[in-house]
């Protein structure tokens, strides 16, 4: 589309490229900013992305550029900025570098969860991974202490890991099936306590709300528990077609005595597995809700009710907030 007299393609970048009111929409979304491929791209790319964004957004001629070109450089740059503080993301922090963290790790959950000190560390490194995937694409703009964090990422990965313990330790007399399975259960139980913990700031202070028209409201709290409950969601199914789809291939490859034979394929054919699974898991799990999510006013606190009715002219039906990935 070119805005008429100018040249200029006429697109809005504050919206998505795909409708998000529709399931698809938001899955094609995000096939794009989680693509693993978004990882290799250079500082200089991610950077040239950020200014064509910039000069779009603030009405400068951007020269040379079509809108297809011009939705790459935005997918590229929503891929590694943060939507609320505009600051780059830590490279193993960003969604598209989920699939092949996500790859090794959990192959590693899955082949090595026979005995203690192989649960502990890969249970270990798996949610200090997530707590910093989840402290990296937290919603909202305020900062957290160096004590804070720390704390959060203490109470997180001690109650990831223990609960990896206690459940290895019950399914010790049960079918091998069923003990390929305890990564799993661990990790959607561990989602429940490292996603709160590392967005705990948000519990706390609440994280910001918007008006249609994109103007900050305040803070609220039950938007923050709203987003967080989606997260913790979308995480779980995230991790579920691999985590269940994979042990079921290896117990049948060992049930024929191929891995028996061929002990050296345990790991590739996890990680093979795990693969393809996360490719689509990922992106359509993040499609389960809106990034740009609502609440109903009438839902907000009252105190922050009061102070949105004193200062606008028309009180929102509903406001708007990141809710993190």
């Amino acid at each position: 589309m070119v805005a008429e007299g100018t040249g200029q393609i006429k697109v809005n970048l504050d919206q998505p490229r795909y409708d998000q009111n529709t399931y698809t929409g938001r899955a094609r979304h995000f096939f794009l900013t989680t693509n693993p491929l978004n990882i290799f791209a250079t500082n200089q790319q991610l950077e040239d992305a950020r200014e064509i964004v910039r000069k779009y957004r603030s009405g400068e001629n951007v020269p040379n550029i079509d809108e297809n070109a011009l939705w790459k450089a935005k997918n590229l740059y929503d891929s590694a900025f943060h939507p609320d503080t505009g600051e780059k993301m830590n490279i193993l922090g960003r969604m598209s570098a989920q699939v092949p963290m996500n790859m090794l790790i959990t192959g590693g959950m899955i082949t090595f969860y026979k005995s203690t000190p192989a649960v502990v560390f890969w249970q270990w490194l798996n949610q200090s991974f997530n707590a910093l995937v989840n402290y990296t694409n937290r919603s909202g703009d305020l900062a957290q202490s160096d004590t804070q964090i720390l704390t959060s990422y203490v109470c997180a990965t001690g109650g990831a890991v223990g609960t990896a313990l206690g459940l290895n330790s019950l399914t010790k007399r049960m079918p091998q099936l069923i003990g390929r399975m305890v990564p799993f259960v661990a990790v959607a139980a561990a989602n429940c306590i490292n996603i709160p913990m590392m967005r705990a700031q948000e519990l706390k202070e609440g994280t910001p709300v918007y008006d249609e028209q994109n103007n900050k409201l305040g803070y609220s709290k039950a938007a923050a528990q709203n987003g967080i409950v989606q997260v913790t969601f979308s995480r779980i199914f995230m991790a579920l077609p691999g985590m269940v789809i994979t042990p079921v291939i290896m117990n049948s490859l060992e049930k024929k005595g191929l891995l028996r034979r061929h002990p050296w394929l345990v790991l590739p054919a996890s990680v093979g597995a795990l693969g393809l699974c996360l490719t689509f898991a990922t992106p359509l799990a993040c499609a389960f809700f809106k990034q740009k999510a609502s609440i109903p006013f009438e839902q907000l606190e009252p105190e922050l009710k009061e102070s949105i009715k004193k200062s606008s002219k028309r009180v929102p039906v509903e406001v708007y907030f990141n809710k993190g990935l």
